[in-house]
């Protein structure tokens, strides 16, 4: 019996040009998050948090171990979707950016693509229930809980084994 490789993050594989993995994944996400967080909490009274939940949201994907080419072409519409969803729950919609972003950035196979599904739907049957700015953030933290949700869903689905899709995977003796 063939032994199966485990399966890992296609990102840990990459050569990093400065730093470690796993600190760049956690600081990295930490700032994606909290500079998301920053600008939510932000009006037009306190524009220096604008200016720092914006540096720290997208140094936050700009240091994401992923190719450089990726990390920069998520960038700006990530960060450019934290800033529409200053118009309220009716912008929740545009949680399917960062989330295509994220698969991006994380190099997941295009056979996830089902699970935009996810917070496309939960983005337009938010604003059904919460429609003024006051209700954000609970519509928030439900969209952030299905872009979370999804998020491992589509790992879990790049973890399976291609046997799953009805391709058979080759044997030890075929791969040399």
């Amino acid at each position: 019996m063939a032994s199966e490789r485990r399966w890992a993050e296609p990102t840990r594989a990459l050569p990093l040009r400065w730093g470690h993995y796993d600190d760049r994944y956690v600081i990295g996400l930490v700032l994606i998050v909290s500079g998301g967080i920053q600008l939510q909490g932000s009006n037009t009274w306190s524009l220096p948090l604008l200016l720092i939940g914006t540096i720290a949201h997208a140094t936050g994907w700009a240091i994401m171990p992923a190719r450089g080419w990726r990390r920069m072409v998520a960038v700006v519409p990530a960060t450019a979707q934290v800033w529409i969803l200053l118009a309220g729950p009716l912008a929740m919609w545009t949680f399917v950016v960062p989330y295509l972003c994220w698969l991006l950035v994380r190099h997941r196979p295009a056979r996830i693509d089902i699970t935009v599904l996810f917070p496309l739907a939960s983005g337009f049957l938010l604003p059904r229930y919460f429609i003024e700015y006051s209700a954000m953030l609970p519509a928030l933290a439900i969209s952030l809980a299905v872009f979370v949700g999804s998020a491992w869903l589509a790992r879990m689905i790049a973890a399976s084994p291609e046997r799953t899709r009805g391709i058979p995977l080759p044997s030890s003796s075929q791969s040399r």
